[in-house]
């Protein structure tokens, strides 16, 4: 076991998400706490599952995978992936992953389709957005290319798009990131009005450092690793 109590730490955080969302005038159950679980060993997964915990976040999908076979006797973990989709990782999706945040391209939505309607498997995507337009990220920077990417997500049979993803670059002070959260927020409405997709709603934006502002900002997913598993 790790000396780390996970078990306090997700009581800690869920208090603080409870706290941002009241102060937000919203409800915290509209806010799915993501455990990032990147780099973080099967067993502190486990224990997170005993502290009742169900939705994780990985970054890597075969380091996810190795994770799910270890975890496979228990049956309700969602698993969420957070970080870059190569698209010779695709065929692995279908029947992992329930949730992928990080689609950014045409060309891998595509292979993703094909590849749910081989396995006969439906996943929800989330459409990475690079708002901070940072050289290290990937992502849609504008918003033609989000629509273009969004009509073809939305013309799926086996890919649901639920929403809209993005990371801010660090340090950029509270005004300027959530600026950057607002914007993703009006973008993922404008999606939904004008695809006419009222299952647009999701907005996977808060970290460890920033999550109390993307929940003023409208966040429904925050993803924390550090404020639950310790640091790396």
């Amino acid at each position: 076991m790790s000396n780390v109590s996970i078990k306090d730490n997700l009581a800690v955080v869920q208090q603080q998400l409870s706290q941002a969302a009241t102060e937000a005038g919203r409800s915290p159950e509209d806010i799915q706490l993501i455990a990032v679980s990147k780099t973080k060993p099967a067993e502190m997964i486990n224990e997170a599952v005993l502290a009742n915990h169900t939705a994780f976040g990985e970054n890597m999908v075969q380091e996810a995978i190795s994770k799910m076979s270890a975890l496979n006797n228990i049956d309700n973990i969602e698993w969420h992936l957070i970080g870059h989709l190569q698209k010779n990782k695709v065929k692995f999706c279908p029947g992992n992953f329930q949730w992928i945040h990080s689609i950014d391209s045409i060309e891998l939505a595509k292979k993703l389709e094909e590849r749910c309607a081989l396995k006969q498997q439906n996943i929800n995507v989330l459409i990475q957005v690079n708002l901070s337009q940072e050289k290290s990220k990937y992502g849609v920077q504008q918003l033609d290319e989000l629509f273009q990417l969004a009509e073809t997500l939305h013309a799926g049979q086996w890919i649901k798009l639920r929403g809209l993803m993005t990371i801010p670059a660090p340090d950029l002070g509270e005004t300027s990131t959530r600026k950057l959260f607002e914007k993703l927020r009006m973008w993922r409405d404008q999606l939904q009005n004008e695809l006419d997709a009222p299952e647009i709603t999701e907005l996977s934006m808060g970290m460890t450092a920033d999550f109390q502002w993307a929940i003023q900002e409208g966040a429904t997913m925050i993803r924390l690793g550090t404020a639950i598993f310790g640091s790396r």
